[in-house]
């Protein structure tokens, strides 16, 4: 069960912070500072159980007319892609919670939250705080000059929570960020999307090999050919791997390939899949090139292939790799994107107990109110200057202020997440056991689930019922090089047992109706 807890902006920010932007802010306007200092000492309610009543009660109308539908809207103007993809009835009108009113009109639940990002639901009361942070005056708009205070906090929790600091230690924090250690997280570099993140994390692998600019000292590979090792497909290939949308990430999951070939023929670098939980696989990658004009650049990695399936990558596998690694002078980096916030560690690479040397952050965290995404990094790999990884708006307040007030929910709910994730895993492991003709097995990790079918139409046939049917926003994962079809959900944090019960009952009479049809 949800427990709530009530902060105001002056229990993120500090006294003297807050107590200085009212007084700053009052000089400008000529408001009264007592009022503005009355908004800052508020205290929010994040999560009152009145409101996860009111969210249980309305499971029931799940998939009803619920509110009148949208009837003239809006035919916009994007690209052919795009529209192809576009699914209007359910483009949001209003949520709360775990439930979005599309403009069709239906209740429904959003069972990916709204697409991995919607960690804390729609309309989430802890987000008050921002309303009240622009009322006091809190400006959003800094540059990387300028990185405000409540961004700075941020960046200090970021690296306590990726180092496993209690709150308040600020003893052990400050001797992590001022650590030189390997492996020790205590660099923060702050961008817009999740694609950005990972172009930094791949630029600082590569400044290995390459100058950033003229002038930088030769790099401590320089003459050898960056080597990127990264998750394979089940064809060997290299679809399984997601890490962004910029050139240089796309060539590693096998896009523009005839740029790609260039490089590779040059020896400019190259990309090498290893198979999954497979570390014969990985041991023989790393042996044949981390020598010679070779050399390992780096290896890039999900814990959960999100976009492959809701693959889980095993605890042992990813020890045996990070360890052999560490041995060879390998950056690691862990692309928390799509995980991090849905583990009850909040960093998910924390279950593992792994170190590695990159971890991304984002979606989850700013709760899909900002685009908001971090690099965390270590000394040893902190060698770009400002520009290598610049964005003008990454270091927005107001989307800092996201972050802390998901951390600070998410913190003092870990039994919570973690009780939903044990739950949820335990109803898809029964499915699959249950309509075994259908379905092969349960995957994933917590609350990121999927169910892996036999057939890529049963899975498109099972996905487009759920989402007719009961409104339970639901994928089908169907496109990827012999990927076993699967279903992949992913709901938020706010999400009630209840809730997993009535999914996983929809999934059930879902797969039952498909088998008497099927015969």
């Amino acid at each position: 069960m949800i427990k709530n807890l009530e902060l105001s902006l002056k229990d993120l920010a500090g006294t003297e912070y807050i107590d200085k932007v009212c007084r700053a802010f009052a000089a400008l306007t000529g408001q009264n500072v007592d009022d503005l200092l009355k908004i800052a000492e508020e205290k929010v309610s994040f999560f009152p159980d009145s409101l996860a009543q009111k969210l249980d009660d309305l499971i029931p109308l799940t998939g009803q007319d619920f509110s009148a539908p949208l009837a003239e809207s809006s035919s916009g103007a994007g690209t052919a892609a795009f529209n192809g993809a576009f699914h209007r009835e359910n483009a949001p009108l209003a949520g709360l919670g775990f439930f979005r009113v599309g403009e069709d009109g239906k209740l429904a639940v959003i069972g990916k939250s709204e697409h991995y990002q919607a960690s804390c639901g729609h309309a989430f009361p802890g987000y008050k705080l921002i309303e009240n942070a622009n009322r006091i005056g809190i400006t959003n708009i800094t540059h990387n000059n300028t990185r405000g205070h409540i961004t700075r906090v941020l960046e200090r929790e970021l690296v306590r929570i990726a180092n496993g600091i209690a709150p308040g230690d600020e003893a052990a924090l400050e001797a992590v960020l001022n650590s030189e250690a390997p492996h020790v997280l205590n660099r923060v570099i702050n961008l817009e999307t999740g694609s950005l993140a990972c172009e930094a994390a791949f630029k600082m692998m590569l400044a290995r090999f390459y100058k950033l600019q003229p002038h930088f000292p030769a790099p401590q590979y320089a003459g050898k050919t960056p080597v990127f090792l990264v998750m394979a497909d089940l064809k060997e290939g290299k679809e399984a791997n997601y890490h962004g949308t910029t050139v240089m990430t796309q060539m590693l999951r096998g896009m523009w390939d005839g740029l790609y070939s260039i490089l590779e023929s040059t020896g400019a670098l190259k990309c090498v899949p290893v198979r999954i939980n497979d570390k014969e696989s990985f041991a023989a990658a790393v042996e044949q090139y981390d020598k010679g004009n070779f050399k390992v650049a780096g290896f890039i990695h999900e814990l959960v292939l999100m976009n492959y399936g809701g693959i889980r990558l095993e605890n042992d596998y990813v020890t045996f790799c990070h360890k052999l690694c560490d041995e060879h002078d390998i950056p690691v980096f862990v692309d928390e994107i799509q995980s991090c916030m849905w583990s009850s560690e909040l960093f998910l690479f924390k279950e593992y107990k792994c170190h590695p040397d990159f971890v991304s952050a984002g979606k989850g965290f700013p709760g899909g109110v900002y685009p908001a995404s971090k690099i965390l990094t270590t000394a040893a790999m902190d060698n770009l200057n400002q520009f290598g990884a610049l964005v003008t708006n990454g270091q927005e307040e107001l989307a800092s202020l996201a972050y802390l007030i998901t951390i600070r929910f998410a913190e003092h709910n870990k039994e919570h997440i973690r009780t939903l994730g044990t739950v949820w895993q335990q109803q898809l492991c029964d499915l699959a056991a249950r309509h075994s003709n259908m379905v092969c097995k349960a995957e994933g990790d917590g609350l990121l689930g999927t169910l892996f079918f036999t057939d890529a139409e049963q899975t498109v046939k099972f996905c487009k019922k759920l989402n007719g049917q009961y409104h339970i926003d639901v994928s089908a994962q169907t496109y990827k090089a012999d990927c076993p079809p699967a279903a992949l959900t992913k709901f938020p944090l706010v999400s009630s047992v209840k809730l997993l019960e009535f999914a996983a009952a929809a999934m059930e009479d879902t797969l039952t109706q498909m088998e008497l049809e099927n015969k």
